[in-house]
């Protein structure tokens, strides 16, 4: 009697309604992800011209030689550097700026947090524009140095977003605790503190590494003659895109998805400690 029953109320628009959720999540990641495996299937073609936008033939020949053209190489350089350098003076700065806004009471903490989301709600035509102006009227040389101050200032903001939520979220019994068992002010920083706010500090890192790397509305107004993976890139766009730039694309893809991996793992391992 109860199998019947269960049949009989069995009803698929009920199934369907109870699990729309998860079909509407399927069906944004599957959005998300179909460029990035449009990107990888052409990454192994061999375009008969110059552009790389229909399928010509099966080639390995780009991931064999992803260097291709030696401008290419020179600029996926550039830009990592940039990213880098960028990435941890953005991510020193902002969690200094984070720990002091979420722990301290200071005159112009409201003023200082509405400038730090300035950055990140305003164009950032905006900001590039207020860059090369600010640099011309210092008479600074646009290259290398100009593009990194504008990516560690358009970096920061995210860093002290997300450095800030972790540290709001902490609990302060731990370093009194710490404080308790007469630990100094640099012990419970380096043993208690610093380890409790990693995850948002290498959150914030890995966002401002992948904000500077693709950035190109920046870069493009404090660049001068310096050419950087994305302006590389829209450049070769007009004259035929090497299938190269594919290559590097799904690379990057894929250390990022390894990156997410690993995250997920070792925060699986913690909870199960």
């Amino acid at each position: 009697m109860a199998a019947t029953r269960r049949r009989r109320t069995f009803s698929p628009s009920n199934w369907i309604r109870r699990n729309l959720v998860v079909f509407a999540g399927v069906l944004a990641l599957g959005y998300l992800v179909l460029p990035n495996v449009v990107v990888l299937v052409f990454s192994f073609n061999q375009p008969a011209g110059r552009f790389n936008y229909e399928w010509q033939q099966f080639s390995t020949r780009a991931w064999t030689d992803p260097c291709g053209d030696a401008d290419l190489c020179e600029s996926l350089g550039i830009s990592l550097q940039i990213a880098l350098f960028s990435t941890i003076g953005a991510t020193i700065l902002g969690s200094l700026i984070a720990f002091a806004l979420a722990r301290y009471r200071f005159r112009g903490r409201a003023a200082t947090n509405m400038l730090i989301f300035l950055p990140m709600s305003m164009p950032e035509v905006v900001m590039a524009a207020s860059l090369g102006t600010l640099f011309l009227n210092m008479q600074i040389d646009f290259g290398f140095w100009t593009i990194l101050i504008a990516h560690i200032m358009f970096c920061l903001s995210f860093v002290v977003v997300a450095v800030k939520a972790r540290v709001l979220s902490m609990d302060p019994c731990l370093e009194q605790a710490a404080q308790d068992l007469y630990a100094t002010p640099a012990q419970t920083f380096f043993r208690v503190t610093l380890p409790l706010a990693a995850p948002g500090i290498a959150g914030g890192a890995l966002l401002a590494f992948a904000l500077s790397f693709d950035d190109f509305i920046i870069t493009n107004f404090n660049a001068g003659a310096t050419v950087t993976f994305p302006m590389y890139v829209w450049g070769a766009a007009q004259r035929g895109t090497p299938v190269q730039i594919n290559v590097i694309g799904t690379a990057m893809f894929a250390v990022a998805v390894l990156c997410v991996l690993a995250g997920q793992l070792l925060g699986s391992r913690r909870k199960r400690s």
